[in-house]
């Protein structure tokens, strides 16, 4: 499995991404792999609301990682999988301009008793949740073009 769980030969450091802005509060992002995406702010603080903010691509990071685990750990303890659903609802810092946590809801079919098992096996392997758990150093730089 990629990205989430992690491989042998994946490098420990991962390629660039880039966010070049798009005009008023957009920005349009091309992955390491390629992909692209446009990140905008709603029109409520200046945005054109054309596509998700940056918060909501964090969220959406977590939430996806973090079900792509389950149903990986829940394939190695080879568990029936029918659907997973994780939900991630963040809980901003009063007053301050960060979340302070992160509740995340899974809902798994079919349940069993090995589910709670699939679920300690993927908070280990979730690389994002592993990465927000523990504050990664981030480094500002101003660069040439």
């Amino acid at each position: 499995m990629r990205g989430c769980v992690p491989r042998p030969e994946q490098s420990a450091t991962a390629a660039a991404w880039t966010a070049r802005w798009a005009g008023g509060m957009a920005t349009d992002v091309e992955t390491a792999r390629g992909h692209r995406l446009r990140v905008d702010e709603p029109a409520s603080v200046g945005g054109d609301d054309s596509g998700p903010m940056p918060t909501e691509l964090l969220a959406a990071a977590l939430a996806s990682c973090y079900c792509i685990s389950v149903v990986w750990a829940m394939g190695k303890l080879r568990m029936p999988v029918e659907d997973v659903r994780v939900r991630v609802t963040p809980r901003r810092a009063p007053g301050e301009p960060w979340y302070e946590a992160y509740d995340l809801d899974v809902v798994v079919t079919p349940r069993s008793e090995r589910v709670e098992r699939a679920i300690e096996l993927a908070s280990r392997y979730c690389w994002v949740s592993n990465t927000l758990r523990r504050t990664p150093e981030i480094r500002y730089r101003l660069a040439e073009s």
